[in-house]
């Protein structure tokens, strides 16, 4: 289904462009690849994940449970990044769930053979931590934005974050199918509330709305929301 790791273009995009072309290829022996039907489950929370999955299309969102059964989004990861690289240092369970928004093809590295090029190329090491240093910045500032600001500014956040990582530029909208449900989990509110806020949205003309799809139409008033004027 997948071609080569030293000919794949989606790696350097994450910290697999830090490998030789040696390594590249002991990797693509012994790496699996499959595809994720939308709404399909990549891993759950509680489970070991034991190697990376690299995504070579489409897009999974990575939640949290929470003490009251809601689920938290925490990151939507596309084409071209690197998922599981904290179990490459930690032997613990994944505390996430993976789930497929739409259908996707990944490839699975066996932790074994990534720790070998860890131990032995220095710059594949550095690529690591930096992705995991900017995965815990990007948590900082989840934490920070659901405690200060409002389910408002959250939701004005949240649509430049979208729009910005998956603009459709041919069509002018949000390439990406969420449903009002997905918005709600990762603003953290009931979705009543965010389907209200979207229709608020849409009538200052901030956003378009058709179906499902989302086009941010006033980035500079967006902004102002999501910044407290």
């Amino acid at each position: 289904m997948s071609g080569k790791c030293e000919q794949c273009i989606v790696r350097q995009f994450n910290s697999l462009k830090a490998l030789t072309k040696e390594e590249l290829i002991r990797i693509s022996d012994c790496k699996t690849s499959r595809m994720v039907k939308k709404g399909e489950v990549l891993f759950d929370e509680g489970e070991h994940i034991n190697g990376v999955y690299c995504i070579r299309s489409g897009v999974c969102k990575v939640s949290k449970m929470s003490d009251n059964g809601r689920d938290q989004i925490v990151h939507l990861i596309k084409k071209g990044d690197l998922i599981g690289e904290r179990s490459l240092i930690n032997n613990e369970a994944s505390n996430l769930k993976a789930i497929a928004v739409n259908d996707m093809e990944v490839c699975f590295i066996p932790k074994e053979e990534i720790l070998k090029d860890l131990e032995s190329n220095t710059s594949f090491t550095m690529e690591v931590l930096k992705n995991m240093a900017m995965s815990l910045k990007n948590a900082d500032n989840v934490i920070v934005d659901m405690a200060q600001k409002t389910v408002k500014q959250r939701l004005a956040l949240t649509l430049l974050y979208l729009e910005e990582r998956f603009i459709n530029l041919e069509e002018g909208n949000i390439d990406i199918h969420l449903s009002r449900e997905d918005i709600a989990n990762i603003i953290g509110t009931a979705t009543e509330s965010a389907i209200r806020l979207l229709s608020e949205f849409k009538k200052k003309k901030l956003i378009e709305l058709k179906g499902k799809q989302i086009a941010v139409v006033d980035k500079k008033g967006l902004r102002e929301i999501a910044e407290g004027f």
